[in-house]
């Protein structure tokens, strides 16, 4: 899929939040379409056919989680990027459990949101053809065989401290909340301090500095993200 065949659906009240975004993806050879509200959102997605859309929470009509739930319940696949205030985590975390691919913070650059797209369109083309082996930098995991190195160094993970990973990797370049993994891992019987323990030991053992991590960084209240594959 090249960029010019993909089209974007920009849903968000704020005109010059759409023209923003319409100039900016433009420009990156995106076609862009907009909706106002909830209502005009619902009309594009079954007429136009996006690839990927944009979506504020905060909708005069319908509550940005309302329409993502539809979608879900509808077995919408296609990516769906959360627009939000820096302010509003739990907004963000209920999204993401919702069925959201990512987000971003209003203010956000162009960059930024050019990266999400990217992520998030990657991420659904290899949903169904999962490599075996990933590599990000000197980061690499089997996962056919378990065997996680860096460079030519061999890690020892724990049970649980792999299957941290093994979450994150295959959802890399993508936040992954607090409660999915604990969901996954724990069986929602754990709480977010264990979580913060085992991804600590997992940044001493795969980081140069656990402190300035490189491969697993925090998205501050919300979970965690592991940065994606080599391409």
């Amino acid at each position: 899929m090249s960029l010019n065949d993909v089209k974007v659906l920009v849903v968000d009240d704020e005109q010059p939040i759409r023209r923003l975004l319409r100039t900016g993806l433009t420009a990156e050879g995106y076609a862009v379409i907009e909706a106002r509200n909830g209502r005009e959102a619902r009309e594009l997605v079954l007429s136009e056919r996006p690839d990927l859309i944009l979506l504020d929470l905060g909708l005069p009509d319908l509550q940005g989680h309302d329409l993502l739930e539809r979608w879900r319940a509808d077995a919408l696949e296609l990516p769906v990027i959360i627009l939000s205030s820096r302010t509003d985590e739990g907004g963000i975390v209920k999204a993401l459990e919702l069925g959201a691919d990512d987000y971003v913070t209003k203010p956000f650059g162009m960059k930024e949101i050019a990266a999400r797209i990217r992520v998030a369109l990657r991420h659904r083309l290899q949903q169904h053809g999962e490599k075996p082996i990933f590599q990000t930098g000197a980061l690499s995991v089997d996962l056919v065989r378990r065997i996680v190195r860096i460079g030519e160094r061999e890690v020892k993970l724990s049970p649980k401290e792999y299957e941290i990973l093994r979450i994150l990797v295959q959802h890399a370049g993508k936040v992954i909340t607090h409660q999915h993994l604990l969901s996954h891992v724990w069986g929602n019987t754990g709480e977010v301090q264990y979580l913060r323990v085992y991804v600590r030991q997992l940044r001493q053992k795969l980081e140069d500095d656990a402190d300035c991590p490189t491969y697993i960084s925090t998205e501050t209240g919300v979970g965690y993200r592991l940065r994606e594959a080599d391409q």
